[in-house]
């Protein structure tokens, strides 16, 4: 019977195991889901923010699109084009083609991150020019130049996005070179131009898969491809454009719940020095130059003035005087300490380097 009853209890445990489990796991999305928030409908005279260009422009519209999720007055378009470049102008030619996307969305701004396409050859005229020639370089820039003089001449903000370092060393370096291009066309046409490379790249300037997010946290940045975002990297780019964006939008358009701008780590992997924090003063360590004092501590009502007891005896040879009533308060409880050296009263006797004095005392018996 014993037997028995302890094999049902056995199997009763059992069927019971796989039951608590299952109830975890069926919990687990369910608090996952009603931590995100819903887009809040926007207002009938929300500000545009018009986001073109290619692959890489459409990851940083989505994470613009989530920061101001929760902001009314401003509204996230995405008009880019996955595939698209400026070299191949038979596939997608910008330069004809935002003027039309621009006035049809009626932007406050127009934000354009392009060129992770453009490292193959172009056709100029009749030949077909190697990347970076003389001829395609020429022509790269007046297609930019063409796309900055579509947004300005609307008066419309342009801010425009340079990309980021790849894993390949080639592809890397000429991103570079279309970066330079990018920043000297925008910057001499009245536009923002964000500099996003020290952001993706370690403190020797090489490509690095995972990096600081906008929180300062060690995150993955970029896919197993070395060349597309990650969600923390896609927010990363965001992050940079919100500042010119926010300029531009006004203060009260801020995203909800945007870090400070002093969450990015500066260029270097360590992050900015914030104003209301100071580095920790060893109390061993050695007085810097200057004021040693840890801030937020009361100054004396008086400056001490001449040298401190420690010196006093090193310097002057003067023994600090000793608390009344101690066994070495010779000079009882109002006398002052006798120096080093100093003849000692009568009755005292003086142990020094040579022999002992016998001042004041009655000489032996014969």
């Amino acid at each position: 019977m014993f037997e028995r009853g302890w094999r049902m209890e056995q199997e009763h445990f059992q069927r019971e195991a796989p039951i608590v489990k299952r109830s975890r796991r069926s919990e687990a999305p369910a608090q996952d889901d009603g931590a995100q928030q819903e887009p809040i409908e926007k207002s009938a005279d929300a500000r545009t923010v018009l986001v073109v260009g290619d692959f890489m422009a459409s990851g940083l519209a989505e994470a613009l699109a989530d920061d101001y999720a929760q902001s009314a007055d401003v509204s996230v378009v995405d008009a880019t084009n996955g595939s698209s470049g400026l070299v191949r102008s038979d596939f997608y030619d910008w330069p004809k083609e935002i003027g039309g996307i621009i006035d049809g969305a009626h932007p406050a701004v127009v934000v354009m991150m392009i060129g992770a396409n453009d490292r193959q050859a172009m056709n100029v005229g009749d030949s077909k020019e190697a990347p970076r020639s003389d001829a395609w370089t020429a022509e790269y820039v007046r297609r930019v130049e063409a796309v900055a003089k579509a947004v300005t001449d609307r008066k419309i903000p342009l801010i425009w996005v340079g990309q980021p370092a790849f894993k390949y060393a080639s592809m890397s370096s000429d991103m570079l070179a279309l970066d330079d291009i990018y920043q000297r066309v925008v910057e001499a046409a009245k536009g923002d131009y964000v500099d996003i490379w020290d952001g993706f790249v370690d403190e020797n300037g090489a490509f690095r898969f995972t990096g600081a997010d906008v929180n300062g946290q060690p995150v993955r940045l970029r896919s197993d491809d070395g060349i597309r975002l990650s969600k923390a990297g896609k927010r990363k780019v965001a992050f940079y454009v919100e500042k010119p964006l926010n300029k531009i939008l006004g203060r009260a358009a801020s995203p909800e719940g945007a870090p400070a701008a002093t969450a990015i780590p500066a260029p270097g992997g360590t992050l900015a020095p914030s104003p209301d924090r100071t580095a920790p003063i060893s109390l061993s360590a050695p007085p810097p130059d200057g004021n040693a004092d840890l801030l937020g501590s009361k100054a004396d009502a008086k400056p001490a003035t001449g040298r401190t007891a420690a010196e006093r005896l090193t310097v002057e040879g003067i023994a600090p005087a000793s608390p009344p009533g101690r066994a070495d308060d010779f000079g009882g409880a109002n006398g002052a300490a006798p120096a080093v050296g100093a003849t000692p009263p009568a009755g005292v006797a003086s142990i020094g380097t040579g022999a002992v004095s016998t001042v004041g005392k009655a000489p032996p018996p014969r």
